[in-house]
């Protein structure tokens, strides 16, 4: 009751600001203007909140569609034109001129559409995706089993084969043959006790029955979640050592596409624009966030591929397999080690990498978020599947954004760096400090070249050019061996260098 009753309220309000909006630029002073106009408002308010009530705008709830209230809006507010209009004609009323009627209603209608689309975001985000369920394979009951079995456990048995035969079914049927194939296949590999739950609560997780599991499957999205972190570590508490957990997830290329096929053109974009506001950026805008996550527990977010692997990474799991079925990301991962229950993960504009520095000391380097959150946990998983470019990047790395992309190319992203610079951790010209695993990567000998000197925001990378890892490592070698012997003269040159190529040859680190 008070949810609606602050809904009709802010209503009303709206149509209030829309009305002074638009008088605002007729002639004549607001006050006579009002005087002029009262009456006809007045009656245009209750008519509003007549129609609106008819049809049901204010009964807005956790299961309502953004299509359906949208649907309310629209017929409401037609409604309430019409039955002005038709007022006027009727008892021959002057009240407003048809131009300024339309007007009011078309204003107050596209601030509704926003208004009613925030507050149905934060409603259906706060929602969980239907009932809890679960569903146990023990390994002494299992299908596939090849040992002999009582007569009594065989009854057993048979009920929970039939009970496993009705859940794949289920599956089949909500999911399609691809998802129930990889599901099916999964499940029936594995040698030991199976759980299949349809959960978002992580208190779901932690009451399981048995204290170990050798493969999980929950069928609900991860979207759903509210703190996906920890019910990724509550899965990783109970798997085995090599225990498999299967999962899915709607993607944020997924969304876009979703919203954009759901409604018609141009209205499909405008939501889109709407939704990637509320969704994308808020969530990483300082004190906004905090309004966000309080307003939606973290519920129904908009996630990327690299951050959902990224979690599962950061939560002690390897990827297995990744498949992307009916619209939506379907992960099959292991369990590797206990979670890294990072403190401070990066998640806004502005990031702090691990970087090795002088002496092989570990230092933040600060730089403008290029990639998506949790991005930093998959550098391995990415180097592995995709390996390097030439330039030393990794190829076709999709934890990069498009802004991110961008930015790159225009060293938006190292200008935090010079605070690193400030700090005294790096120096003008020197070696790219790099993350623990590309250091691995590097020579013995180069590695402890490196660590004797400090990182350089300007790399020799932009003075020679090299294609390849080998050729970037014997640049680097050469600057260093170089640096030892002279190295004020050795940077002035390389820093020279750098600048012939940055600006007659384009020279750009991807």
């Amino acid at each position: 009751m008070k949810q609606r009753i602050l809904l009709i309220f802010s209503d009303l309000v709206l149509v209030i600001i829309s009305f002074f909006l638009l008088t605002y630029y007729l002639p004549g002073t607001w006050i006579s203007l009002i005087s002029k106009y009262f009456l006809a408002f007045l009656i245009l308010l209750v008519v509003w909140y007549l129609s609106s009530s008819f049809n049901l705008k204010y009964r807005i709830t956790k299961t309502d569609s953004i299509l359906s209230v949208i649907k309310r809006i629209l017929i409401s507010n037609i409604t309430t034109i019409a039955f002005v209009a038709l007022l006027m004609f009727v008892l021959k009323l002057s009240l407003f001129s048809r131009k300024l009627l339309v007007a009011i209603v078309v204003f107050a209608t596209i601030i509704e559409l926003f208004y009613f689309y925030f507050i149905n975001a934060i409603l259906t985000s706060v929602l969980v995706d239907g009932d809890d369920e679960s569903f146990v394979i023990r390994h002494d009951t299992r299908p596939d089993a090849k040992e002999p079995l009582p007569l009594l456990q065989e009854s057993l048995v048979s009920a929970k084969k039939k009970k496993l035969d009705s859940i794949f079914l289920e599956i089949l049927q909500e999911s399609g043959t691809k998802a129930h194939d990889l599901i099916h296949n999964y499940v029936l590999s594995v040698s030991g006790d199976v759980r299949i739950v349809s959960t978002s609560t992580r208190f779901n997780i932690i009451s399981l029955d048995l204290e170990q599991y050798n493969c999980i499957v929950n069928l609900q999205r991860v979207n759903s979640i509210k703190r996906i972190n920890k019910f990724f570590e509550a899965v990783n508490s109970k798997l085995s050592p090599g225990g498999l957990f299967i999962g899915k997830a709607e993607t944020y290329v997924m969304r876009k596409a979703r919203i954009l096929d759901k409604f018609l053109f141009p209205f499909n974009y405008l939501f889109y624009t709407i939704d990637f506001v509320i969704k994308r950026i808020w969530p990483k805008v300082p004190i906004i966030n905090k309004l966000y996550f309080l307003f939606t527990h973290g519920n129904n977010r908009v996630l990327s591929r690299a951050e959902v692997l990224g979690r599962l990474y950061s939560c002690g799991f390897e990827v297995v397999e990744e498949i992307f079925i009916n619209k939506e990301l379907y992960f099959v991962v292991r369990k590797i080690k206990e979670p890294l229950f990072p403190e401070n993960p990066t998640y806004g504009p502005l990031i702090k990498l691990k970087r090795i520095g002088k002496e092989g000391k570990y230092f933040n380097v600060y730089k403008m978020r290029t990639m998506h959150p949790y991005a930093e946990y998959l550098q391995g998983y990415v180097f592995d599947k995709n390996h390097l470019e030439v330039g030393g990047k990794i190829k076709d790395d999709f934890r990069v954004t498009t802004l991110g992309s961008i930015m790159r190319k225009l060293w938006i992203d190292e200008l935090p760096m010079l605070i690193n610079l400030f700090k005294g951790e790096m120096k003008i010209v020197g070696v790219r400090p790099l993350s623990a695993h590309y250091y691995n990567l590097y020579s013995e000998e180069l590695q402890q070249l490196r660590i004797r000197s400090k990182p350089g925001l300007v790399p020799p990378f932009y003075a020679d050019l090299p294609k390849t890892l080998d050729e970037i490592m014997d640049s680097e070698m050469k600057y260093l061996l170089e640096h030892q012997k002279h190295p004020l003269k050795t940077d002035i040159k390389y820093f020279f260098m750098a600048f012939k190529n940055i600006i007659f040859k384009h020279a750009r680190s991807n």
